[in-house]
């Protein structure tokens, strides 16, 4: 089964400040606020969710179809790629715009201001998909170019295509009307309580006007695992064991590599969601979004030591 990954290319520029944003940030003079942080270096990683999640279903012996768009800056993220085995066939280069860039700057603290340019995210992919067979494809509509959310979740639709409907950080970019539009007809929602709460505050649908209109909901708990309400029945999936947290980002993404490769060798949806749960554990004991590792005997091995043998 072929799996389509529509999401954004993305590098994450991380800085750490040595000290706390609130010794320099004066509370009655935020109206002409003006500060300066001196940090301590910056690291460059590879990210951004139709990465962070074809990087995952690499490592689970998948080969992904990203579909996305990066800039001009792009290269060194292509050969990485490349390196993963990973395909360029769904990925438009946008000359005149940098490829979208994250600055994440965190203090002591743990608090982070973040600035985001979208960059070439803003330029639609432009990839047909009217070949792919339906009874052979997987899709997931990431937070990427708002256009283009628009567009696959649509076109899956027509076409019959299975796919997961997942708006994350971009719900607020969307109208109520838009998202209701979106996500109705979809085989799977898939967010975390947060988010669920605001696409329920933004449509005025309820959870069970929402299970009305998609095949599967997908709930995600950080440390407490995933809800799954399908057809009315609800299940509940722990999260996997893991050695520590080290950086929480990506999870989500991780989460979905491996629910995706589930699907796509035909577990159950219960199976799936427990093979995203390990994933997503691989991926909080490192820093950055694609530096985890695993090879599938370790993967399988793992999972077995979470949650005994597959069905």
């Amino acid at each position: 089964m072929r799996i389509l990954v529509f999401g954004s290319m993305a590098y994450d520029r991380i800085m750490t400040f040595p000290g706390k944003f609130a010794d320099h940030i004066l509370p009655d003079k935020l109206h002409i606020l003006s500060v300066c942080f001196v940090l301590e270096g910056l690291q460059e990683k590879f990210g951004g969710t139709a990465g962070n999640i074809a990087y995952s279903l690499g490592l689970l012996g998948d080969s992904p179809l990203i579909v996305a768009s990066a800039g001009k800056d792009f290269e060194p993220y292509a050969a990485w790629l490349t390196k993963q085995g990973l395909s360029m066939q769904g990925i438009k280069l946008v000359p005149e715009e940098f490829t979208a860039g994250a600055y994440i700057t965190t203090d002591q603290s743990d608090n982070q201001i973040t600035a985001f340019n979208p960059g070439a995210m803003k330029v639609q992919a432009g990839f047909a998909v009217d070949s792919f067979d339906p009874a052979d494809t997987l899709g997931i509509v990431a937070p990427g170019c708002l256009a283009d959310m628009k567009h696959y979740s649509a076109k899956f639709k027509e076409l019959g295509i299975p796919f997961f409907y997942d708006p994350g950080q971009n719900i607020t970019a969307f109208s109520g009307e838009e998202l209701a539009e979106m996500l109705t007809g979809a085989s799977y929602l898939i967010t975390n309580d947060y988010e669920l709460q605001l696409i329920m505050n933004a449509t005025g649908l309820s959870k069970e006007s929402i299970l009305h209109r998609v095949g599967t909901l997908i709930t995600t708990l950080g440390e407490e695992g995933s809800v799954i309400n399908e057809k009315g029945v609800e299940t509940k999936v722990p999260a996997a064991r893991i050695s520590g947290v080290k950086d929480p980002t990506g999870a989500g993404d991780s989460f979905r590599s491996g629910l995706l490769r589930g699907l796509a060798l035909g577990k159950s949806l219960s199976v799936a969601a427990r093979m995203g749960a390990v994933t997503a554990a691989y991926c909080v004991e490192q820093h950055g979004t694609q530096e985890h590792v695993f090879t599938q005997a370790e993967f399988w091995a793992r999972y077995e030591e979470n949650f005994g043998k597959p069905e």
